[in-house]
């Protein structure tokens, strides 16, 4: 099947096996998870690029501890409403901090494309039947994001300038640059300036009997 890696076509190198095909010699293979258990010292031993492939029931948990042997991580989508896989890559990405490559197989849905990569996928096998020319223009048809996800895509809001910081100001009583609190002993009472809002006096205003500071 066509492979697209980063958003672009891709060779693909790599062989998938089910449990019962012989494990060539050399080259890299994907293998399950049941012959990955079975086989685990002979599949190192080839020393050969090495990757698996885990069922929508089968979680990254259960290879945890072995992810530093895989190159690749295939994860299954066995129908449209099963998104188990989606969970997965997250997880593959976020908790266990997997750098490897992420791949949808099965039958991923064309319109999920960009949720295929804000959840950590990097490379989707195009399912039968359907086009890469579509698959690539659905990658391609949202370029901003809002959330921050395991794409590691910057979210529009912290592409923004931050404003300036307002200038510091200095009085004779503050040298530090600092500006001090107005003390409330320093409320005034008398006639209303036009541009003044009242505020509820304090203080020493309040002392003398004032309801109302300007």
């Amino acid at each position: 099947m066509p492979l697209i890696k980063n958003r672009a076509l891709s060779e693909d190198t790599w062989l998938t096996l089910d449990d019962e095909s012989p494990v060539p010699q050399s080259g890299p293979v994907i293998v399950g998870l049941d012959r990955w258990r079975a086989e685990r010292e002979a599949l190192l031993a080839r020393r050969q690029p090495l990757g698996i492939r885990l069922r929508a029931d089968q979680s990254p948990a259960q290879i945890a501890d072995d992810l530093r042997h895989f190159a690749v991580v295939a994860l299954e989508f066995p129908k449209f409403a099963d998104g188990r896989a989606f969970s997965y890559a997250r997880l593959l990405r976020e908790r266990y901090e997997y750098r490897g490559e992420v791949r949808a197989v099965g039958a991923p849905v064309i319109d999920q494309a960009l949720f295929l990569h804000r959840c950590g996928f990097d490379a989707i096998e195009v399912p039968a039947g359907t086009s890469v020319e579509a698959w690539l223009a659905a990658q391609a048809r949202i370029s901003v994001t809002y959330q921050p996800a395991a794409d590691g895509k910057i979210p529009v809001y912290r592409r923004h300038r931050p404003f300036p910081a307002a200038p510091e100001k200095t009085t004779p009583e503050n040298k530090t640059g600092v500006e001090s609190a107005p003390s409330e002993s320093k409320a005034t009472v008398g006639p209303r300036h036009p541009d003044a809002a009242p505020r509820r006096a304090s203080g020493a205003a309040a002392a003398n009997g004032a309801r109302w500071a300007y």
